[in-house]
Parts: C-alpha cells; sequence; structure tokens
C-alpha cells in the first residue's frame, strides 16, 4: 500500500503527514453482506470459482467489447492488484508503455501473475476485505469504512441495500457517479447493481423493487476528526511542492517522502501565542461594540438584508437542494433552519452546540481571524506561518489565499518610488487639500483624498514625516509627483504579484494583496535591494534519507542599495517621527533594550475593514491582517479597529516572545549601517512633539486627534547609527 510522507519543522519537529488519511481498515465481520454481495454481483460474479483470474469471463467481455457492448473482464483480485501495485502508473511501465497494443497486454500479465499470487496466500474473506479497505469512493474517501460515513454518516455494517449499492456503484466511475455532483447518474447506477443483486438471487424481487423505488438519501454531516497533523503549514507546504512534485513525478500521499521546512517550532509557537492573547481580547472587543445588533452592514453603516441568503447560496449543498426541491425556496428555508448537533470554536475551546445552519453563518460571521507570517530577509527562510486562528474550523489560509486591502502599508512603495527617481527623505510637501485628475477607462475622473481625520494643518513635513505620520495628502501629491503607474512597477518589482488597478489611489492601498507577498516585498529593503523567492522547504530526501532536492535562495536586484537603506531609515520613522503609527509599540517594553531599532508601517482599510501591521527588525520582517472573513463585518472606530489596535499588538507581543528566548539567536540592536555610501541628504532634522498625538493610518475614517506643534531641531542632528526615540 501507498506510503505517506512526513513534515518536519527546521529543528526537527513533526509539523504533520501526507497519506490518505480517510483509510479507516475495517473487518469482515463488520462489513454487512449488502455490501459484498454488491460487489460480488456486480464486479466479478464467480469470484468463489476462479483462483485470480477468471479466463471465461476475459473471453466473453472481450466478444461483448467487440459487439459493442464495452464490459470489464477483471477479476476484483485483479482489480487489487491493480490498485495495490498501481501496475498501469506511467513509472511501472518501462519503455513499454509506448506502444499501444503491448503496453495493454503487459499490464494484464502483471495483474494476472499478480492476483495469482495474492489467491495463493490469501483466502477470499481476507481478499474481499483488503479490496473494501482500499478501493476509492470520490471525495478524498478510501475504503468501505469512511465511505459510509462519508455518505451515510453510519459505519459499513449499517447499510442498507439500496445504501450498499450506491457505494459499490461508484467504483465504476468515481466521478460520474458521485451522489453529491451527479445525483440523477448516481440513482440510474445505483438501480442496476441492485438489478445485478436481484439477477444473482442476492436480493428477493420485493426487496428490489423496495431499494429500487427509494430516493438517495445522503446524510453528508460527518465530519472526520482525526487530521492527522493537518494545519495551515502542512496546506501551504503542499501547494509550495505541488510544482515539483508534478515535475518529478512524485506524490506526497504515497511516496513516502521526508519534508523539511524553515518553520522554526518555538517561533511558530510564540507567534501561535501572541495571536491567540490578543485575537481573543480583539473578539471580545468586538462583541461588546455590537452587543446584539447585526454587524454586517455596507459603507453607510445599513445592515445587509440578504446577507444570510448571500452566504446560504454560497454553500456547496445550496445546488443539490435547489435542485431536490425544485427551487422551492420555502423547503430550501427549512433544511437551513433545521437544528443539529455540531462543534463550534469558541475562544474558551470548541464547543458542543445544537445550531441550524442559519445559525451557524450568524455565529461564524462575527468571528474575527488572522494571518502572520515571519521571514528572515538573508536567509529567505518563513520562520513562522500562521493561516489563521483555527484550522480545524477555518482551513481558509489568510497568509497565501487571502487577498484584502493593504490600506497605509501600501504607502511605502510611493516613497520607495519617489526615493529611487530623485526624492530625498528631507523633500518637504505642505499638508493640505489635494484635487487629482485623471481617466479610469476613457472616463474623466477626480480624486480629492482626505486625511484620516478630514483636517489639514498646512504644516510643511519631510517625507520621512509624513511616512511615519501616514499623511495622506502628502502620499496623494507624491503620487502625482512621480506617477501611480510607476509605483505600481516598483511594488511589482519588490514582489507584489497581485493584479493592482494603476489609480491615483494605489498608494493609499485601494487594491488587494496577500500577506505573504507584503513580506516578500517588505524584505527587499533588508536584503539590501534584491527581491527573494521565500523558501518554505530546505530539502526533501526519501525514507532512508537519500536526499531528493536541496532548495536554496533565488534573489535579484530590483533596486539599488542606497535606496534600500533609506528604507530602512523612512521605516524607522514610524518610530521615531513625531506622531508616527507604530509608536503603540512603546507600551511592549520587552522590545526596548539595548538600543533596539524597529521600523514598520500600519494599514487600515476604509471603514476599518481590514487591520494591518507591517514590522521590521535587523533581522527579521512580519506581516500581520486582522480582520472578519465577510468585508461587511467590521469595527466601526478608530480606537477598536485601525491596524496599530488590532495587527501591530500581535507583533509587539511575538517580538517580546522571540527577544526573551536567547537561544533563537535573535537579539537587539540597531538596524544595519550604510551598506554603501549614501549620497542623499537623510539626517534632516525633526520636530518635536510638545503636545501629546493620537496618529492613525486609516485611509478614509475621522477620528479625534491633538496636532503636533513643531518646534526647532536640537543642535544634535539625527544619525540613523545614533537615533533616540522622540519624546514621549
Amino acid at each position: 500500500m501507498s506510503v505517506g510522507s512526513e513534515v518536519y519543522t527546521a529543528d526537527g519537529k513533526l509539523i504533520g503527514q501526507y497519506y490518505k488519511e480517510n483509510r479507516s481498515p475495517v473487518e469482515l465481520k463488520n462489513i454487512s453482506p449488502n455490501l459484498v454481495n454488491a460487489l460480488i454481483a456486480t464486479e466479478d460474479v464467480r469470484f468463489y470459482n476462479h483462483h485470480g483470474v477468471d479466463f471465461y469471463s476475459f473471453f466473453t467481455s472481450m466478444l461483448s467489447t467487440a459487439k459493442g457492448e464495452r464490459r470489464g473482464g477483471s477479476t476484483i483480485t485483479q482489480q487489487l492488484a491493480k490498485n495495490l501495485f498501481e501496475t498501469r502508473k506511467r513509472k511501472s511501465q518501462g519503455i513499454i508503455k509506448h506502444v499501444p497494443l503491448i503496453r495493454t497486454i503487459v499490464y494484464k500479465c502483471k495483474e494476472w501473475l499478480t492476483a495469482f499470487k495474492i489467491e495463493h496466500v490469501y483466502s477470499k474473506q481476507q481478499i474481499l476485505t483488503l479490496y473494501l479497505n482500499t478501493v476509492p469512493f470520490g471525495n478524498n474517501s478510501f475504503g468501505i469504512k469512511t465511505a459510509s460515513l462519508k455518505y451515510f454518516n453510519k459505519t459499513p455494517d449499517k447499510v442498507t441495500p439500496a445504501e450498499a449499492a450506491l457505494l459499490i456503484g461508484m467504483l465504476k466511475a468515481t466521478s460520474s457517479y458521485n451522489p453529491i455532483k451527479n445525483p440523477d447518474r448516481a440513482l440510474e447506477r445505483r438501480n442496476t447493481v441492485l438489478s445485478q443483486m436481484q439477477k444473482y438471487s442476492y436480493l428477493t424481487k420485493e426487496g428490489y423493487d423496495t431499494s429500487a423505488k427509494s430516493p438517495i438519501k445522503l446524510d453528508l454531516s460527518y465530519v472526520e476528526e482525526d487530521s492527522h497533523g493537518d494545519s495551515y503549514i502542512r496546506r501551504a507546504v503542499e501547494k509550495w511542492l505541488d510544482k515539483w512534485c508534478k515535475d518529478n513525478d512524485y506524490n506526497l500521499y504515497e511516496d513516502g517522502l521526508k519534508i523539511y521546512t524553515t518553520i522554526d517550532s518555538r517561533m511558530q509557537q510564540y507567534a501561535e501565542e501572541a495571536v491567540a492573547e490578543k485575537m481573543k481580547m480583539l473578539q471580545k472587543r468586538f462583541n461588546n461594540l455590537w452587543g446584539n445588533k447585526n454587524p454586517w452592514r455596507d459603507s453607510k453603516g445599513v445592515e445587509i438584508k440578504d446577507f444570510i441568503l448571500k452566504n446560504e447560496q454560497r454553500l456547496p449543498i445550496y445546488k443539490l437542494l435547489d435542485k431536490k426541491y425544485k427551487g422551492d425556496t420555502t423547503q430550501i428555508q427549512e433544511y437551513f433552519k433545521k437544528k443539529k448537533r455540531m462543534t463550534v470554536f469558541t475562544w474558551k475551546g470548541e464547543q458542543d452546540t445544537t445550531f441550524s445552519t442559519v445559525d451557524s453563518i450568524k455565529y461564524y460571521a462575527h468571528i474575527l481571524n488572522t494571518g502572520m507570517m515571519t521571514l528572515e530577509p538573508s536567509t529567505g527562510k518563513i520562520k513562522v506561518w500562521i493561516g489563521g486562528i483555527d484550522h480545524r474550523f477555518f482551513n481558509y489560509d489568510h497568509v497565501n489565499q487571502s487577498r484584502r486591502q493593504a490600506g497605509s502599508t501600501f504607502k511605502p512603495f510611493a516613497y520607495l518610488t519617489a526615493l529611487d527617481n530623485g526624492f530625498t527623505p528631507c523633500d518637504k510637501f505642505t499638508d493640505k487639500p489635494v484635487t487629482i485628475k485623471y481617466k479610469d477607462n476613457g472616463k474623466d475622473e477626480v480624486w480629492q483624498p482626505n486625511n484620516a481625520d478630514f483636517h489639514f494643518s498646512y504644516q510643511e513635513m519631510s517625507l520621512r514625516w509624513a511616512m511615519g505620520k501616514s499623511v495622506n495628502s502628502i502620499t496623494a501629491q507624491l503620487t502625482e509627483k512621480v506617477g501611480w503607474d510607476k509605483i505600481v512597477e516598483y511594488a511589482h518589482k519588490c514582489g507584489i504579484e497581485s493584479p493592482l488597478k494603476s489609480v491615483p489611489s494605489v498608494s493609499l492601498g485601494s487594491n488587494d494583496v496577500s500577506v505573504f507577498e507584503m513580506v516578500r516585498a517588505y524584505s527587499t529593503f533588508l536584503n539590501k535591494g534584491e527581491k527573494l523567492d521565500p523558501l518554505l522547504v530546505t530539502k526533501i530526501t526519501d525514507q532512508q534519507g537519500n536526499v531528493l532536492e536541496e532548495f536554496t535562495l533565488k534573489a535579484e536586484r530590483v533596486i539599488s542599495e542606497e535606496t534600500a537603506w533609506l528604507m530602512l531609515y523612512m521605516f524607522r520613522g514610524g518610530m521615531e517621527e513625531p506622531g508616527g503609527t507604530s509608536q503603540a509599540l512603546w507600551e511592549y517594553p520587552g522590545l526596548w533594550k539595548k538600543d533596539n531599532q524597529i521600523g514598520g508601517k500600519t494599514g487600515t482599510s476604509s471603514d476599518y475593514v481590514d487591520g494591518w501591521y507591517m514590522g521590521i527588525t535587523k533581522d527579521l520582517v512580519t506581516g500581520i491582517w486582522v480582520g472578519a472573513d465577510d468585508r461587511s463585518v467590521h469595527f466601526t472606530t478608530s480606537e477598536t479597529g485601525e491596524g496599530s489596535h488590532t495587527a501591530l499588538p500581535i507583533f509587539g507581543r511575538f517580538m517580546e516572545k522571540v527577544y526573551a528566548d536567547t537561544k533563537l539567536g535573535y537579539t537587539y540592536g540597531a538596524f544595519p549601517k550604510p551598506w554603501v555610501k549614501i549620497t542623499k541628504q537623510y539626517n534632516c532634522p525633526s520636530p518635536r512633539i510638545v503636545a501629546d498625538t493620537t496618529s492613525t493610518d486609516s485611509t478614509s475614517n475621522p477620528i479625534d486627534t491633538t496636532h503636533v506643534l513643531p518646534v526647532p531641531a536640537t543642535t544634535t542632528p539625527e544619525t540613523p547609527e545614533n537615533n533616540p526615540p522622540p519624546n514621549q
């Protein structure tokens, strides 16, 4: 039988396994005679009379084929041989696979010889048991036990003749006769099997009539509890290796590979702890905000009336119900309102409850989720991968599957474009209203962005201060100067692969991107201007430890070392400039030892739908997104919903844990000194804060703020190597 593959962390801990987990062996005594009878009547009526190969059946099948009535002549034992030893796979055929007729004769002879050997070693009962435990039934179900649980939520000893006929009928073509996808064809095939059972006296005439007239009754409520280490990382590795497996003809679920990832188990644990701690608090805040009110709202705050209906229609079962009830919405709604036992996610642990489908949709719509990834740019190794709050309940990966509006975390690409095209961090712009005229699909458009607080200070600011404080008006002016097409070009250069609509608002994060892309793009600055392809797997071996493949870092220069270093200097502005949006990190004392420096950028999309934080230390880049899966569900105020209040705290807590574990090797310290001579002015005087300031990263929503009052710069100019934090 096939051998599964194993996935390990970089420090040698088993993460999970790949194998056909839905194959649960069961003894023949626990298999209903209905199944055995249906199998023999349909697949091999002379099973008890041959020794592995039924030449009579083989020659009669050839005769039938010649007459245009295609009929298989393989015995159950031959089919078992084929399934176990994969005699028809290309890699089992050698050079003969290129000769059509000879190829068929060769694999038939292999199956015959193997079938004879199987019959010599095993009894008929053992062969039936082995066969029923190995055959595929579609929907990733292997073996009769998982199939009967999957389709009828019952063990194989309890299936009726009609259910047995449906399952055995699928063996001819698991996709074509799948009762979920093709109920009509499955019903027709089931009745064919029932007629065979009657023909060979396994079913009475009355039994046949009763079974053939009964409709297909599926129960799809069974959930496989044993996931065999299933996780976001396990799934990400599978996707990452998909092309390699195809190119090298390997199957993760069959070929017994050992896969070594870049994930550090301790860092992963710290990240999971930080996520659990902060997301639990955020969920409580969110629940308190909405109370008993439904949170699904349009941009004007009006409740979306058809929210539940639209979510019902997205469910895979909706089409089946629509067909079954012939579009009768009343009956469909009755089904969705029917209560059933289920286990749901809570922050106090999974909980058994009685919910209808409607209850479940409402419940899960309230749940906030997250995606987090940490990368070590110097090696290209992904150290942390958190696709969501709990893979058992939320399979959707928010690191590389989900794409959400980046908000202000996209602004650095506008400043990058400027710095790489003649501007310096000290160049000044005035915070004032902006009007930009442009064409979109041939239409004349006008864009007039507001600052987050709908206030313009009319104050001159350096580009570093404007980026650190996340000022929309200055970012918009810069966008007009360098060109939004150019900003899109630079974002793609750095590793953003999602399509980006080239409009003036691109620099404020109006496009959807993934956490994976953003971390990859930000790592370019710490990697001296070289874009890299992040590594998730370093090595693959066979079961004996022989190395099959080693993966190395691939990097490509996309910006100069000078520009890359200046961008790191710009990112520090979020902590060091007045009103910098990263300054909530001062609340985490474990971050600020030995003159440590951290750069970063917060981001919040319109209506507080998406909260982001991109954090940079001298060694690591971390990206975090927080929000609800449905974009109509979100916070309502800056104090609750901005990235600085949702995603940033996860980063702060995570990095405290990383620094506290000295065995990890990530130490406190300043950002790297310039790798090359810096030709542009950057140590420009910074104003000091003389009044408290509340900064924001949101791109569209008003908040209350106390504005910065500038004072003359200190006599000691700011330098990148020795730059104290601003007055608090």
